[in-house]
């Protein structure tokens, strides 16, 4: 079972950032994509950003310029660095990842992705 853990979530002023971090063992597969997603109160789970075992990524338009989604050296940990945050991006943030190899347009759809991490709150003060 692939195991996902989210990590550094927490609050900031608008305008400021934060970096958030998640472990996931899906290195164990050849080839997986991983995301963040983001669920705010009384909305649905929407894709942040995504990224696959060769490094193609892609971004929702709301965080375009102001995200960035990476993979730590191991390739174990994916990061999330969020700058220039504003009160819209107060969410819980969560870590998810699959045994796919490519990230197609139906990325955002929570029903694609298999393993999924408990989530971290971020909060963003006006």
């Amino acid at each position: 079972e692939v195991q996902v853990a989210e990590s550094g979530g927490g609050s900031v002023q608008a305008g400021g950032s934060l970096r958030l971090s998640c472990y996931a063992s899906i290195y164990a597969f050849n080839t997986y994509r991983m995301a963040w997603f983001r669920q705010a109160p009384g909305k649905e789970r929407e894709g942040v950003a995504a990224i696959n075992s060769v490094g193609t990524t892609t971004y929702a338009d709301s965080v375009k310029g102001r995200f960035t989604i990476s993979q730590g050296n191991t390739k174990t940990t994916l990061y999330l660095e969020m700058n220039s945050l504003k009160p819209e991006d107060t969410a819980i943030y969560y870590c998810a990842a699959d045994p796919q190899a490519f990230i197609t347009n139906t990325w955002s759809s929570v029903t694609t992705w298999r393993y999924w991490g408990q989530g971290t709150q971020v909060t963003v003060s006006s």
